[in-house]
């Protein structure tokens, strides 16, 4: 089972610090996951892939099993930097209708994967290259920075990171989010007319009640 498309355009829309915070600030894959090209967003369904370290067997398996809409997740049993994605493959999950990539691993490829606009998050990037040796998973969870991603959650990923939103709560965290995307865009209005933080969000009583004088 997957998170409903609709709803899962719609919190690629938000963005992923409007649904991080719409989540209650749960569900970022830490913060070390970095797209390969600046400008690139992506919103889908998780497709998660279990490698072992230095070898990207079952990213290959998995790419088979990829449909329209799917964002894969890819991790190792042990921390690895290795290039396990690079234009092929990217090619390849372009081609059945995938939406993006993530990994803990590493990227090679980096100018024609952006050429290509292909959106890519990884943790390294790396020219090594990879076996195809040794068994793992496909479409099992995983974790990454203490975030549990379950296939068919909804991942949100651009600049500002990777979030996982569990497809059980995908559409309250869209409603919610846009409740907030509405919240600040009347707050940013307020402050190009020069209304001051301060003010609109009440802190000067919590200045007085720390103590702070200036």
């Amino acid at each position: 089972p997957r998170a409903d498309p609709t709803v899962v355009a719609e919190l690629g829309e938000l963005g992923v610090a409007t649904v991080h915070e719409a989540a209650g600030k749960t569900g970022l894959l830490g913060t070390f996951l970095r797209p390969a090209w600046a400008g690139a967003r992506a919103a889908g369904t998780a497709l998660t892939v279990l490698c072992g370290p230095g070898d990207n067997l079952m990213l290959h398996a998995a790419v088979e099993q990829a449909r329209p809409g799917d964002l894969l997740v890819v991790t190792t049993t042990s921390p690895s930097s290795d290039g396990f994605v690079g234009e092929l493959i990217t090619t390849s999950l372009a081609a059945r209708g995938a939406h993006g990539l993530v990994t803990t691993t590493g990227v090679r490829d980096v100018a024609p994967i952006t050429a290509a606009g292909f959106p890519v998050w990884s943790q390294f990037v790396s020219a090594q290259g990879t076996l195809k040796a040794i068994g793992g998973a496909v479409n099992m969870p995983v974790s990454i920075g203490g975030t549990v991603i379950h296939p068919g959650d909804a991942v949100v990923a651009d600049d500002d990171g990777v979030v996982c939103i569990p497809r059980a709560q995908a559409a309250q965290v869209a409603a919610d989010g846009r409740r907030r995307a509405q919240q600040e865009d009347e707050a940013r209005d307020a402050f190009a007319r020069g209304e001051l933080t301060l003010d609109r969000y009440q802190l000067r009583a919590v200045l007085e009640r720390l103590g702070v004088t200036y």
